[in-house]
């Protein structure tokens, strides 16, 4: 189960390109336009400027999703978060949107059309909570 991280990014909205671009940068762990920009055209009906891929990278460090150093005469983009750790941080926001509605007619009325294999998840899902609960108990 993986735990949600202490840093968040501060804005979560991501568009499709900026979303693509974090995705190289997690699979290489440390990347520069150039190697994203790279990864990018290995699609042959792929077009894409250098100057493009330079300021997605800036708007993912001004969000908090990457950190950028200078190394020698280049920048480089490293994730401040990894890719499970956003996922953990994106679920959980969508789970706090969805309980924010605060109507528990509306929450229980969702839970009762869904389907079994839904239901076996959610079921699965509080077992293990329960159980990650009683370790910490023990561990205390």
């Amino acid at each position: 189960m993986t735990p949600l991280p202490k840093y968040r990014p501060q804005k979560l909205s991501l568009g499709p390109l900026e979303t693509e671009i974090l995705n190289i940068v997690w699979e290489l762990g440390k990347a520069t336009v150039k190697d994203v920009h790279e990864r990018i055209l290995e699609d042959p009906d792929r077009e894409l400027a250098y100057t493009s891929v330079t300021t997605v990278l800036r708007r993912l460090t001004e969000k908090g999703w990457l950190t950028c150093s200078k190394e020698e005469r280049a920048f480089s983009w490293k994730p401040l978060i990894s890719r499970p750790e956003a996922e953990a941080i994106k679920a959980y926001d969508r789970l706090h949107s969805f309980l924010a509605v605060g109507n528990p007619d509306l929450v229980a009325g969702f839970a009762d059309s869904l389907d079994t294999a839904s239901i076996e998840q959610i079921e699965a899902i509080a077992s293990r909570l329960q159980a990650v609960r009683r370790q910490r108990e023990e561990q205390q």
